[in-house]
């Protein structure tokens, strides 16, 4: 049997590269006369940058001194570089990422893109053919100004004075001031469809995963309305409905009015950009994988870009994640054929974390039975 493993990361236990060793190395234990290759996956979010890079043998440059996600913080990131076809990657959690801040930090009303800015000036100074902007992770909510500002860009108050950099700020912007020179357009990946205002917009869903209390939201709802109506009446683009707009705390939407972006799939391009179709072709199943397997992994995750080719190419698929929280009959709908939990339910999510190498093992091995079984 041909198996191809292609999981995505599993948040807070693995990387994309990591969970399809485990798995692959697990399946091969169990069935060494089985031909296993892998694949590590992305969406757009974190992690993307290091599978192209691997993909196409590219390489990182580093950049010091470069604004983290609240002022005053100075780190030193990089961004990556794929010679032969002379693209950069900017991925903004580098910089402008959760991930970066303690959870006292947490401060969406003050936290920035600046520094994401900061990334993609470095790679448009290299005279990159093509800069990508990988959107995930985030710390911010600032539509994306923080960024702009970086690329020449001013937002000032009704005195003419800039305003404070974070998303507190928005709300005080009467006047968008465009840098000098025009900026070399970028693509930006992204994996969300939500909108940059309303109830299902950027503020109101993404703000309290950053430490947003309700009024705070509320604030940064305001803030980020002001900023669609400025765009759209100073700017003239339209964003306030645009699908993934409300990405990265409205990164999605700023891309596209100061960057001259285009909205893109991540996991589409991601697939396209590592010929996943190719591989698919020449396996009998796919195994791919996250941390929780829910309704929001049919809707433009790793699990439905998988989903989606191995349907047309005719390859079965088996889904390997952290918890499954889909029920069997949405499990069959969606075309998965086999899902099975690392998870045992019983146990606490805090020990599961603890023994995740184990448990995602022996899941592997559980999961090589039953492929065995199906013939």
């Amino acid at each position: 049997m041909r198996i191809l493993v292609a999981c995505d990361s599993f948040k807070g236990s693995f990387s994309a590269s990591e969970a399809c060793r485990i798995v692959a190395e697990a399946i091969a234990e169990v069935r060494p006369d089985w031909t296993v290759t892998t694949q590590p996956l992305a969406d757009g979010g974190e992690g993307t940058a290091e599978i192209l890079v691997t993909a196409a043998n590219g390489c990182w440059v580093q950049v010091p001194d470069v604004m983290g996600p609240l002022p005053g913080m100075s780190l030193s990131a990089a961004y990556a570089y794929l010679p032969e076809t002379g693209t950069a990657i900017v991925e903004m959690a580098r910089a402008s990422g959760l991930a970066l801040l303690k959870d006292d930090q947490r401060l969406p009303l003050h936290t920035t893109t600046y520094g994401t800015g900061q990334l993609l000036a470095a790679a448009m100074q290299r005279g990159a053919g093509e800069v990508l902007l990988t959107l995930g992770g985030s710390a911010t909510v600032d539509g994306g100004t923080g960024a702009a500002r970086a690329l020449g860009w001013r937002f000032v108050d009704a005195q003419g004075e800039e305003v404070p950099l974070g998303g507190g700020g928005l709300v005080g912007i009467r006047r968008i001031i465009p840098p000098p020179r025009r900026l070399p357009s970028v693509n930006v990946l992204c994996d969300v469809t939500n909108r940059l205002c309303g109830p299902r917009g950027a503020a109101e869903v993404f703000a309290p995963q950053k430490g947003a209390t309700p009024a705070q939201v509320g604030q940064l709802a305001l803030g980020l309305e002001n900023l669609a109506h400025l765009i759209e009446t100073q700017l003239g683009v339209g964003i306030s409905d645009l699908p993934g707009g409300g990405a990265a705390g409205g990164f999605g939407a700023g891309a596209v009015a100061f960057l001259g972006g285009r909205l893109l799939s991540g996991i589409a391009q991601v697939m396209e950009r590592v010929r996943f179709e190719e591989q698919l072709g020449q396996v009998d199943w796919v195994i791919t994988g996250e941390g929780c397997l829910d309704s929001t992994s049919l809707q433009g995750k790793v699990v439905s870009g998988v989903l989606e080719k191995a349907r047309g190419q005719g390859v079965s698929v088996a889904v390997i994640a952290g918890q499954v929280r889909l029920n069997p009959d949405k499990v069959r709908q969606a075309g998965i054929d086999v899902a099975l939990s690392v998870k045992p339910s019983e146990m606490p999510l805090a020990q599961a974390f603890k023994n995740a190498p184990v448990l995602l093992e022996r899941a592997a091995k559980g999961l090589a039975g039953r492929l065995a079984l199906s013939g």
